[in-house]
């Protein structure tokens, strides 16, 4: 069994990477950094508690540490762990900056340890559904490829991400998914267009964004609206042969705040409403939704410490989408096209 413990009790932890870690059959939690010691105990009384970071780090008999604390912490903590032989899980994004970024991949490169980021969107229902049916040329040559995380949240609220901090906004949040998706079906783009907004009444912080990336045969528009009250489209993508319409969004997040084990048979399989729609001219029928699976990352990471398999998301695959999400914060100040190659 791998020994792992986790930094932070916030939304993150305790609706996405505990679940996920109890989940998993190589991997036993052994220990918790937090502020909320007393919650900590209460639903987790056999896990070891520690009351900072550093010191789970510095003193839990751990193989692997999960960091879920704030964007602007990640650097520094991933650092120290790297550098007392830990293996380490970034909650997304990864760092603040490319150059913070770079420096902890090649602390973990030297010394031979694993360092992977939870791009767990990956394994979303409607991505995966994606994935297949460009695998397997139903929609043909990819022309254009529309991917939304809007929500309906028009009042700001009191919360780190919202504050105008390194790795606020819901750019960096949110965004950080949807690169990620994007540089995974199509690799990095020529160029990109972004206009990175704070929309909100007083808010500080982005909280819309629309990017365009721009790729020698094809668009990709990447948007984001705290506005949206109606039902959520999340891929509208046309190809040479058909095109594809999916709304609503993965079920996994819903179901791990339910208390869903992910374990469950009905874990991560969405209803049948919400299925897609694949349009071939004139004819059209709905598209099953794949399973969606979180737990597949954490298997992968399982995989990679105990057999040397490919670790699920790679650090320098990460690296890549923070340096997309500044070049386009970048464009959106400067209110100009840039080449990608400048952030590389």
């Amino acid at each position: 069994m791998i020994k792992v413990g986790v930094i932070g009790f916030g939304f993150s932890a305790t609706v996405f990477h505990l679940p996920l870690i109890e989940a998993t059959d190589s991997l036993e939690l052994v220990a918790i950094s937090s502020s909320q010691g007393a919650s900590v105990r209460d639903a987790f009384p056999n896990v070891q508690v520690f009351s900072s970071a550093e010191e789970l780090i510095q003193s839990a008999d751990v193989e692997l540490v999960v960091i879920t604390a704030p964007n602007d912490v990640h650097f520094s903590l991933a650092k120290l762990c790297l550098e007392q032989g830990k293996h380490v899980i970034l909650e997304k994004p990864m760092a603040t900056t490319g150059r913070e970024a770079t420096q902890l991949v090649h602390l973990a490169q030297d010394r031979t340890l694993i360092l992977s980021v939870f791009h767990n969107r990956r394994w979303d229902d409607d991505f995966l559904t994606v994935k297949t049916l460009i695998e397997n040329n139903q929609l043909g040559d990819i022309r254009f490829f529309e991917s939304h995380f809007d929500r309906l949240r028009p009042v700001v609220r009191e919360r780190w991400k919202e504050l105008p901090v390194p790795g606020g906004g819901v750019w960096f949040d949110l965004g950080a998914h949807l690169i990620d998706q994007a540089l995974t079906l199509f690799g990095l783009p020529r160029s990109l267009t972004a206009r990175c907004l704070a929309l909100r009444d007083n808010s500080k912080a982005t909280d819309y964004f629309h990017v365009m990336l721009h790729y020698p045969d094809k668009e990709v528009l990447l948007h984001s609206s705290p506005y949206s009250a109606g039902p959520n489209s999340r891929f509208h993508i046309q190809g040479m042969r058909g095109s594809y319409v999916k709304h609503g969004l993965d079920p996994q997040e819903s179901q791990l705040k339910d208390g869903v084990s992910p374990k469950n048979p009905s874990f991560g399989i969405d209803n049948e409403e919400s299925f897609g729609v694949l349009y071939h001219g004139s004819h059209w029928s709905r598209i099953e939704t794949e399973k969606g699976s979180y737990i597949s990352y954490y298997e992968g990471i399982a995989g990679a410490i105990e057999r040397g398999e490919p670790v699920p998301v790679d650090s320098e695959e990460a690296v890549r989408v923070i340096k997309i999400l500044e070049l386009a914060e970048k464009s959106s100040y400067e209110g100009k096209t840039l080449s990608v190659s400048e952030a590389l």
